[in-house]
């Protein structure tokens, strides 16, 4: 089966901001995500998830190159001031490309 190069963005956020995250990334065109939660120690200390307002989640986006560059400029003007959140990107081999 014959492999095609996508993005995968990936976003660690504050978990109140999930519904207005997922409903932004699908405005911008992404066909899909996935999200778990997440735990960890940064800038901010630590986020252990205990309790809702210190829990995190990690969204996961495979999508193209248009797509991607959308959610990253959108995440940056609309959140990054004034929450907790990393967006990183990386390239991944996709089977069934069309999916994404």
């Amino acid at each position: 089966m014959p492999r095609q190069v996508r993005k995968l963005v990936t976003i660690i956020a504050e978990a109140a901001l999930e519904g207005m995250l997922l409903e932004d990334v699908e405005a911008l065109g992404a066909h899909g995500y996935t999200v778990t939660e997440a735990r960890g120690k940064g800038s901010r200390g630590v986020r252990a998830g205990s309790w809702e307002a210190s829990s995190n989640i990690r969204v996961e986006i495979v999508c193209d190159d248009r797509t991607a560059d959308a959610i990253i400029h959108h995440v940056e003007e609309r959140y990054y001031r004034n929450f907790a959140m990393i967006l990183f990107i990386s390239d991944v081999d996709v089977l069934r490309p069309e999916k994404f």
